[in-house]
């Protein structure tokens, strides 16, 4: 396009009409999407100032049960704490009441020791379960040290009375004290007497014991065991196997106990004897045979004697004859038999083995 044609165009007026349509039409959009963008903006500023005073209502409620329950858990710890305090209370009253039935009940033994005449046993055992299978010296035994102070304190408060003596005279402060030292006399001799008697149960104790280890010492080498061997913690250990077998150990443990018993020599001598005794009999029953006759003359034969027929002699001779020959079969019988036994025995203890 020449510039004779853009002059004609810039000219016309019915171009600068359009152009002057085209502006208010934008203007007119412009002021529309501006209106509309303040009305949404004012919306928006709206809704959240509305969110800011529910969010401000919401802090002050939250704020407000929270309150309340910081209370309600202060109110429940309070009364948790006053529970712990009463049961605590309750606690220490009962031990006061079970301290103050005690020391009633000590008292009036002491009173009853002392008006007895005729002294009794040193010591006395009694056999009494507390809770859970324990005696009450073990009970003592396994409290705290706070469990012990405890009870000490609440043993001394009804023990221990507390001194009136605001508002009181000369005389009575005197007669007071005087009575205060009468019985610190009691209980000091009191203590000395209960010393002493520890001292005299201590001492039969250890005497007693002594005793029995002496008595164990004696069982011991009736045993031929060691002589402190049953005076330890624990019984004597039993042998039952040898570390140096090889083979199963089939005897029961009645047997095998036995073998450590002692006695072994008893055992021994008791063999020896049935040995000889055997001995003694298969000799004395053997058969005896006359010595031949030398020269004419019976050996062993004595002045006096009258002279032996010579059927007799040759009679008796073959009878000691067919006599050594009947043992001879049964030596021989009985060493066949031991020498099958022994086989058995063998084969017996190779069977176990395997």
């Amino acid at each position: 396009m020449s510039d004779d044609e853009e002059y004609t165009d810039s000219g016309d007026p019915e171009f600068v009409k359009r152009q002057d349509q085209k502006r208010s039409d934008l203007d007119d959009q412009l002021k529309d999407y501006i209106s509309e963008w303040r009305k949404q903006r004012a919306k928006e500023e709206v809704e959240l100032k509305t969110l800011k005073e529910k969010q401000a209502k919401r802090k002050v409620t939250r704020a407000e049960e929270e309150q309340r329950m910081a209370q309600r858990k202060k109110e429940e710890e309070e009364r948790r704490v006053r529970e712990i305090e009463e049961k605590k209370q309750r606690d220490i009253e009962e031990k006061r009441q079970r301290l103050e039935e005690a020391e009633k009940k000590r008292q009036a033994m002491l009173q009853a020791m002392k008006d007895k005449d005729k002294k009794g046993p040193n010591f006395t055992i009694q056999k009494k379960e507390g809770a859970l299978g324990l005696s009450g010296s073990a009970i003592e035994r396994n409290k705290t040290k706070e469990q012990l102070e405890e009870e000490k304190k609440i043993s001394l408060s009804f023990r221990i009375k507390p001194l009136e003596v605001e508002g009181l005279g000369e005389d009575i402060l005197r007669k007071k004290a005087i009575e205060l030292w009468e019985l610190i006399v009691k209980l000091e001799t009191e203590k000395y007497d209960l010393e002493e008697r520890q001292k005299r149960q201590d001492y039969d104790l250890k005497e007693l014991k002594e005793r029995q280890k002496q008595q164990l010492r004696h069982k011991a080498l009736k045993k031929g065991l060691d002589p402190e061997a049953l005076t330890g913690k624990y019984p004597p250990k039993i042998q039952v196997a040898s570390k140096y077998e090889r083979r199963v150990d089939t005897r029961s443990y009645d047997d095998k106990k036995k073998l450590f018993e002692g006695g072994i020599v008893e055992h021994y001598k008791e063999n020896l004897e049935k040995t000889w005794t055997d001995r003694k009999d298969q000799f004395g029953g053997r058969q005896k045979a006359r010595l031949p006759k030398w020269f004419g003359e019976r050996p062993g034969k004595k002045a006096g004697d009258p002279e032996t027929p010579e059927g007799e002699e040759d009679a008796k001779a073959d009878d000691v004859e067919i006599d050594d020959e009947a043992e001879e079969v049964e030596e021989v019988e009985e060493v066949e038999e031991e020498e099958e036994e022994e086989e058995e025995e063998e084969e017996e203890e190779e069977e176990e083995e395997e």
